[in-house]
């Protein structure tokens, strides 16, 4: 099947853009619906609609076996706990009930695979034919999960591996052992093998069962670990890893705010889409030389291209509202995103943020579907693609700023102004 960068849209005589039915379905096009279009100078970008579920984020349970040094945890007092299979059942039952499965990520503030039902939870979203991803620090990847996890259909697995070393992997990721988690790693990559072996022996097919799930890695870029970072993907390719997700860290102490690599994007908004003046860069090779005169003082607050590639096109765009996702916390407590799923203090831009959990209600209490569809969860949707807020990220010039709760043009919480995953900081599976 083409995707829609492939396919030629058809334009009618009134105007209206004709997409093929494969491409509407996916993106919840159906009759009626509103679209959020955005004007630019190289075109017309479109957005899902805002009442399409695709991407739901489930936090198992909020418990970790580490003590990592970029974890929430650090900054919050929150109680800890696992899902219940009650509440489990109940998201269960709404997903059933969408005209088309959404993916499902296992995964919030806490280690997945330390919930008892892990194998089970995902074995039940894959029969209602949701597409199924899960993120592990690797440690508790225990051969029995690796064969729970490849029979129940586990689609892709992402793994934190923020060194490339075991002195750099365990500076960060307190009380884990490199070689360990590498080790968990290769074994679920032969057990995937044997099961794909297996399944051909029976008459079915091993292509799909021999990459299944596949593998990613996720680094949480800091200065004390950024110079292992080529070898972390040198690593994870030899790993058989097929995707790289390389993120910022957002500081949850005050210590780590020395290890943010950000200071400059926030304070100068090299990259403002909203920049009076238009900067356009061939592609070149970026070495120390060329990146300190050409992202120095030369482009600062600029808005630039390269090759045609906005890189402001991420600044004020909620990568979760945009894709369609919501994210339920171990308790049911259903929020608009993870940012918004438990209260927190964080150090974005040396400045402390204090964070409210935003909460829609409880899905032990209203459906899935009501609450997807709660008309004040729509309109902070609405609210939130426009993105009518302060920019807090990178002002700082107020009160305001250090809280969700309200900014300086009228908002009221939650407020979005100062969230990071809006400005192409941090980013998430």
């Amino acid at each position: 099947m083409k995707t829609i960068r492939e396919s030629r849209v058809r334009v009618d005589a009134e105007g209206r853009l004709i997409l093929p039915p494969s491409v509407a379905s996916r993106y919840g096009l159906k009759p009626g619906v509103d679209v959020y279009v955005d004007d630019r100078r190289s075109g017309l970008a479109f957005y899902p609609s805002l009442t399409h579920l695709s991407k739901v984020y489930i936090e198992p349970t909020n418990r970790c076996n580490l003590e990592c040094r970029t974890c929430i945890r650090h900054s919050w007092d929150e109680p800890l706990g696992h899902m219940s299979d009650a509440t489990f059942s109940r998201i269960l039952k709404g997903l059933g009930t969408l005209d088309l499965p959404p993916t499902v990520f296992f995964g919030g503030f806490g280690e997945p695979l330390a919930h008892p039902r892990i194998v089970e939870m995902v074995k039940h979203a894959k029969t209602l034919n949701c597409r199924v991803e899960l993120i592990t620090n690797g440690t508790l990847l225990s051969e029995r999960i690796s064969n729970g996890l490849i029979q129940a259909g586990l689609d892709l697995l992402w793994v934190s591996l923020d060194g490339a070393t075991p002195e750099s992997y365990t500076d960060v990721r307190l009380g884990a052992a490199l070689p360990e988690v590498l080790s968990n790693v290769r074994n679920l990559i032969s057990l995937r093998g044997s099961a794909a072996l297996i399944c051909s022996s029976d008459g079915g097919s091993s292509i799909d069962r021999a990459f299944s799930p596949e593998i990613g890695i996720v680094f949480v870029a800091m200065r004390r670990n950024l110079p292992d970072l080529p070898s972390v993907i040198a690593l994870g390719t030899r790993l058989g890893a097929t995707r790289f997700m390389i993120t910022n860290v957002l500081p949850y102490t005050p210590e780590m705010r020395k290890e943010a690599l950000y200071a400059r994007s926030l304070a100068d908004q090299t990259f403002s889409p909203n920049s009076y003046y238009k900067v356009s860069l061939p592609k070149m090779d970026i070495d120390p030389d060329t990146a300190s005169r050409l992202f120095g003082k030369t482009l600062g607050g600029h808005a630039v291209t390269l090759a045609g590639i906005n890189y402001g096109e991420s600044v004020n765009r909620c990568p979760f509202v945009d894709k369609g996702s919501m994210a339920i916390a171990w308790n049911g407590s259903l929020s608009p995103c993870l940012p918004l799923l438990h209260d927190h203090t964080s150090f974005p831009n040396q400045i402390e943020r204090i964070s409210k959990r935003h909460v829609i209600g409880n899905v032990n209490e209203r459906t899935l579907a009501d609450l997807w569809n709660d008309p004040q969860y729509l309109a902070f949707r609405d609210r939130v693609q426009r993105f009518d807020f302060s920019p807090c990220s990178y002002c700082g010039g107020c009160d305001l700023s250090e809280k969700n709760e309200e900014d300086c043009i009228g908002n009221t919480f939650p407020t979005c102004g100062g969230c990071l995953w809006a400005q192409g900081i941090v980013q998430c599976p």
